[in-house]
Formats: structure tokens, sequence, C-alpha cells
């Protein structure tokens, strides 16, 4: 199964950053070929490898200074198809990503996730006598996008191409796509796989992703400080949630507001909605405030404050994907 796209919908521009992943590793790669001939010249592939590569055995030996291979091996890879597999995931998953988290948090959670995937595979590899075979690649740390794209977004659709005795399209859900993904990894590790792949890497990268997105989600329960500075540190009890009543009004997050050159986009946060047909949205000129109503599984009523400087705008369109309406007013 390859990924082509997802139906995942940002709202915060484009994925910049993402690209800039992309386009290192593609540049870094450029210059591995041309340093080993095309990967034709064995011993210049292993002494690019060893140096930039993580080495187990050495990563341990010299900790912390050897530490700074995890960061290099994840912008390295073996060959072609390692690259572009690579790519086409972190092009597929990575800019929701990037969207949700914000380009700071993520590129250090990319970092990280890629740490976390070499350090335990690191730890395997010696434990079973291949502490001095290099691992290089992207993949610890886009198992990590993939593990919170899955906490975060898993009613997405992934728009995906299947090979096997013919060629077809489908569309299938990300709760379905990434744990197949996920169950083979493990698969690979407990057949003892011989391919040379660091599947335990995917697997540790995978299991932080999932971690960090759950904490992006906020469903990490706050800790609580016993009075006094004391004491052990607890958790708030959980709080039983009440479901509401289908004719209960609901509000969701605040809407935001963007203004352009000759419009104002208002993006909101509206659950229990089919489509676009179920919102309606209208202009106070009084208040300068467009009050948002929905009737779906739920009742929804929110307003928008627009800027002062509004002068009757119109509603163009009404966008709704994935739990998100996107509201275009012209000025």
């Amino acid at each position: 199964m390859f990924p082509i796209h997802d139906d995942t919908e940002r709202i915060h521009g484009r994925p910049y950053l993402n690209y800039a992943l992309i386009a290192i590793n593609a540049i870094v790669f450029l210059w591995e070929a041309a340093s080993t001939s095309f990967f034709t010249d064995e011993q210049a592939v292993r002494d690019l490898f060893l140096t930039y590569g993580t080495v187990p055995d050495l990563l341990f030996s010299n900790f912390p200074a050897g530490a700074l291979s995890m960061v290099t091996s994840m912008f390295m890879h073996g060959g072609i198809a390692h690259i572009i597999g690579n790519m086409v995931f972190l092009f597929v998953f990575g800019d929701n990503i990037e969207d949700k988290f914000g380009r700071v948090k993520y590129i250090l959670i990319y970092l990280a996730w890629g740490a976390a995937a070499a350090l335990i595979h690191s730890v395997y590899a010696v434990s079973t006598g291949d502490g001095m075979v290099p691992a290089v690649g992207a993949s610890g740390a886009i198992s990590g996008i993939l593990g919170a794209y899955l906490v975060m977004f898993p009613r997405a659709k992934i728009f995906t191409i299947i090979m096997a005795f013919f060629i077809t399209t489908v569309r299938i859900p990300a709760i379905a796509y990434i744990p197949f993904w996920f169950v083979l990894q493990v698969i690979f590790v407990l057949i003892g796989d011989t391919s040379g792949v660091a599947y335990l890497a995917h697997i540790g990268g995978f299991v932080a992703g999932v971690a960090a997105g759950f904490v992006g989600r906020g469903m990490i329960l706050p800790k609580l400080q016993v009075p006094g500075g004391k004491g052990p540190v607890l958790r708030k009890p959980p709080v039983k949630k009440v479901r509401p009543k289908l004719e209960d009004v609901v509000s969701e997050s605040a809407p935001e507001v963007i203004e352009g050159s000759n419009y104002y986009e208002i993006i909101a946060e509206i659950r229990g909605v089919t489509d676009a047909s179920e919102i309606e949205a209208r202009y106070d000129p009084d208040t300068r405030l467009v009050r948002i109503t929905a009737r779906g599984q739920r009742k929804y009523e929110t307003t928008a404050k627009l800027p002062d400087s509004a002068a009757n705008p119109v509603v163009e369109y009404i966008h709704y994907l994935n739990g998100i309406a996107r509201i275009r007013l012209t000025k």
C-alpha cells in the first residue's frame, strides 16, 4: 500500500517546514550519491555511514558526544527506494502534524522522535551483537509522525495505491491504515526479519509519536502538586462527562477570524454536522458579529467578531471537512 495524499485540511497555510525537511533530505541524498559514486563505492559508503550514521556500540561508548549521530543519521538514506518511500510518507502525513503543533514544536518533536527511535534500535542492536552496523534513515522520525497522526486524525481518509496482482486506488481510514502498518512492523520484528530494516526503530518512533499525539490533544491529565511543595505528585481524578442532550446548545472552541486583502475567513470547530448544508452564517451590521448556527446531530451556535473596518461583508461560501468549518465573506 502506497499513500498518495489524505483529506485532512490544513488551517494555518502551507507546511513550509515540512517542505524544508524533504528538501534537506533530498540534498543530503544527492551529496551521498556524489560521494559514493551513487553507492557503487562500497568503502566510501561504509566510511560515510560509520561517520554520520548511528553506530550503536560507538553511541554508547562515546555518549553523550556520540549522540549527534542520532540527528545526522535521520537525514541520510541507503538508496533511492529508501528515500522515496520515506519522503512520500513525510509529505502525506507530516504537513498536518506541522499544522497542528506549529513549526517550532514540530521540528523539536520530529528530532526527538528520530532520536528515540535510534536509541531504542541501538539498545536492541547491541543486545543481538549488531552494535557495529550503522543505522540511517528518517524512518524513526516519520514513524513518530504516523503515531501522532493516528491519535489526532483517526477519521481521516488516506488515498492509497494498492499494488498486488492488480493496481487500484482506495480511500482507507487512518484508524485502519496506520495500525495495519504498525502491526506489520511488529510481525517483522517477531519473525526476525534479516532485510536490514530497523523495524524496532519504527516501533519506538511510533510509540513516541502516539504519546506526543495524546499530549497535543490535551488528553494527559494535569499534575496536581500537594500543598506546601512536599510529598508525592498526584493526578486529578477523572471527571465523568455528561453527554449533552440534542436540544442543548453546544459551543466548541472560539472561531478564528483571518483577514485577507478582499475577504474575511472564519475558522470554526463544529462537531455533529455531516456537511456544510447544515451550517448557516449571518452578518449583523449593528454589532459587526457573524452569527454561526448549525442543525446537525447537535445544535451549535456561536459568534465571530469582525474588525471595526468591516462594511457589510457578504457570505460567499461555507466549506466543511473533518469537524472544521471555513466561512468566507467578501469585503
